[in-house]
């Protein structure tokens, strides 16, 4: 997805974030340089603002749903400590095959276990296990199916991190089915007395949402 902020404003902000590990910039530039979707990748800024919500919440158990060629992922597991663990839904054997190519490269990868196949048949499988923090960044349409399933897998207190919330804009008036699963995803996570939420401008939009404790 494109950036909704001025492309200098952009660099700077790349610029003054946190450096990445040097696999994830050898990460993004072998999926730039190899996939006609690399729009697709979450990039450096938001891919620190991972790594620092993974940190500040100690999270030691994390869900993504929608891995592409894995920089949310990893980006994320060198926050983990030593004995976390991420699991990650991916339905595209292409981009889940770049994914374990980098996530071999280094420690923080090993904390990895990708389940392929359909994300709504990994959620029900995980039914009765708990996560710190679920990242969803898949198939727009889906978004208020996968929110309603992985609130009840989320500790209270955890957190629910999801991207593309403005939707290059679209969200403003919404017209085909995935505009319309985001705008609906956003008015039911602002609606939703069991948790507290901020939608971000940053890039196309991301929305961190805390689980209350007093519910």
């Amino acid at each position: 997805m494109a950036s909704l902020v001025d492309e200098r404003l952009e660099e700077y902000a790349r610029a003054h974030t946190a450096d990445a590990p040097p696999v994830l910039r050898e990460l993004e530039l072998y999926t730039r340089a190899h996939r006609h979707d690399a729009g697709m990748l979450s990039g450096p800024v938001e891919g620190a603002l991972l790594r620092l919500l993974v940190g500040l919440t100690a999270a030691r158990r994390i869900l993504e749903i929608g891995m592409y060629t894995g920089y949310s992922a990893l980006s994320m597991a060198f926050a983990l400590p030593d004995d976390g663990e991420l699991i990650a839904c991916e339905q595209d054997p292409e981009v889940a095959a770049i994914a374990q190519l980098f996530f071999g490269r280094t420690p923080a990868g090993r904390k990895i276990h990708v389940r392929m196949g359909s994300a709504a048949t990994t959620l029900e499988a995980l039914r009765n296990e708990r996560f710190d923090l679920v990242y969803i960044d898949a198939d727009k349409e889906n978004y208020g199916l996968y929110y309603d399933r992985v609130l009840p897998l989320v500790r209270a207190g955890g957190l629910i991190v999801a991207d593309n919330t403005l939707w290059s804009g679209r969200v403003l008036a919404p017209r085909t089915p995935a505009d319309l699963g985001v705008s609906a995803f956003n008015r039911r996570v602002h609606e939703d007395p069991a948790v507290e939420a901020v939608l971000l401008t940053i890039r196309d939009g991301v929305t961190v949402i805390r689980k209350r404790t007093d519910r």
